[in-house]
C-alpha cells in the first residue's frame, strides 16, 4: 500500500453507502488493514441548499479540496464531476448499489409517463433522480416536453410532495418505500448504477484491499439484508420503520469494472443531451488498471 492506509469517504445517501456502512460496523475494512471511515456526517449532508453547484455540494466539495479520499455518485454524474473538478480523480468502479429512482405523486391525474407532459417534476439537478427523470420521460413525452423543476435532497423533495408545493417528484429508498406507505404511487421506475471515484493518491493495493472489503459487506448485506435496513431509513426520522423498507426497490451486487462500452454508451448519451462536451474518454476517466474489482 501507500503511505497510509487510511481512507476517508464522502457520505451519499445510505442506500448509496450500506456497503460502506456494514463494512466500518463489521469491521471488514478494518480486517483488510485499513482505517476506513466518513468524512463527514448525513446530516452535515443535510446543510447542502438548493442553489449550490454540484462541485459545492457536500461530498463533492469535501473531494475537491482533499479531505475525502473516495465517493460515489450516480454514473452520469461521476462523469461529469471529474470532467469539471480539479481533484484529478478517476472512476474506479461501478458501486455495489443498485436502486431505483422513482417517480412519485399523490395525484390520480397522474397515472403514466404520458401524464406527464409539461408536467414538473421535481429532482435535484445533475444528480441520478434529474437523469433517470430524463431517461424515464423520454420516449413518453419527448426532451421538450419534460419539465425538470430544480428542487434539493429527496428527504426535502418527498416533505416537498406531501405537502402539496410538489405534484410529482423522483426519489429513491427510503422516500418510495415511505411514499407507498403513505398512499402515494409510482408513476414510472429506473435503476442504475453509479460510479466509485477516487482520488489519485489511493494505490491499486488500497483499491484492491478496499473493493475485496466492500463486497464482504454485500455479502453480508444481502444474507440478511433487515439486519442493516435501519441505516437506509434512518432519514425518514421514524416515518419508516426498518421491517417497511421494500426490498423491490434496490438490492446490492459486488462492484464491477466500468468498462469501455458502457463507458461509451453512456458518454454518448451525455454528449446528444448537451451535459459533457465530449472531450474526455473513457482512458481518461476510469482506472484501467482496476479490472473487475472482485
Amino acid at each position: 500500500m501507500s503511505n497510509s492506509n487510511v481512507i476517508r469517504i464522502a457520505p451519499n445517501n445510505p442506500v448509496f453507502d450500506l456497503p460502506v456502512i456494514v463494512g466500518i460496523e463489521e469491521d471488514i475494512f478494518s480486517d483488510m488493514g485499513l482505517d476506513v471511515s466518513f468524512a463527514a456526517t448525513y446530516d452535515d449532508r443535510e446543510k447542502d441548499s438548493i442553489d449550490k453547484p454540484s462541485l459545492s455540494r457536500l461530498k463533492e466539495n469535501l473531494f475537491e479540496v482533499g479531505s475525502a479520499d473516495s465517493y460515489n455518485v450516480c454514473e452520469w454524474a461521476s462523469i461529469d464531476r471529474l470532467e469539471r473538478g480539479e481533484s484529478g480523480g478517476q472512476i474506479a468502479a461501478l458501486r455495489a448499489a443498485i436502486a431505483a429512482q422513482a417517480i412519485l405523486t399523490f395525484d390520480d391525474a397522474l397515472q403514466t409517463p404520458r401524464d406527464l407532459t409539461d408536467v414538473p417534476v421535481a429532482v435535484q439537478l445533475s444528480t441520478g433522480s434529474h437523469f433517470t427523470t430524463i431517461q424515464m420521460l423520454e420516449s413518453a413525452v419527448g426532451r421538450t416536453h419534460i419539465n425538470i423543476l430544480a428542487a434539493n435532497l429527496p428527504q426535502m423533495r418527498y416533505a416537498g410532495l406531501k405537502s402539496g408545493n410538489y405534484r410529482a417528484v423522483t426519489v429513491m429508498e427510503p422516500f418510495i418505500s415511505l411514499g407507498l406507505k403513505d398512499g402515494a404511487h409510482i408513476i414510472a421506475a429506473s435503476f442504475y448504477r453509479g460510479g466509485e471515484v477516487v482520488g489519485p493518491d489511493l494505490s491499486l493495493e488500497q483499491h484492491s484491499a478496499y473493493y475485496e472489503a466492500e463486497n464482504k459487506a454485500v455479502d453480508l448485506i444481502n444474507a440478511d439484508f433487515y439486519k442493516y435496513a435501519h441505516h437506509v431509513t434512518s432519514g425518514t426520522k421514524g416515518a419508516l420503520a426498518p421491517d417497511e423498507l421494500l426490498r423491490a426497490f434496490v438490492h446490492y451486487k459486488h462492484v464491477d469494472y466500468y468498462d469501455t462500452t458502457l463507458f461509451n454508451r453512456t458518454y454518448e448519451w451525455m454528449k446528444e443531451r448537451g451535459i459533457t462536451e465530449g472531450e474526455s474518454g473513457h482512458d481518461t476517466l476510469v482506472v484501467i488498471y482496476v479490472r473487475g474489482a472482485t
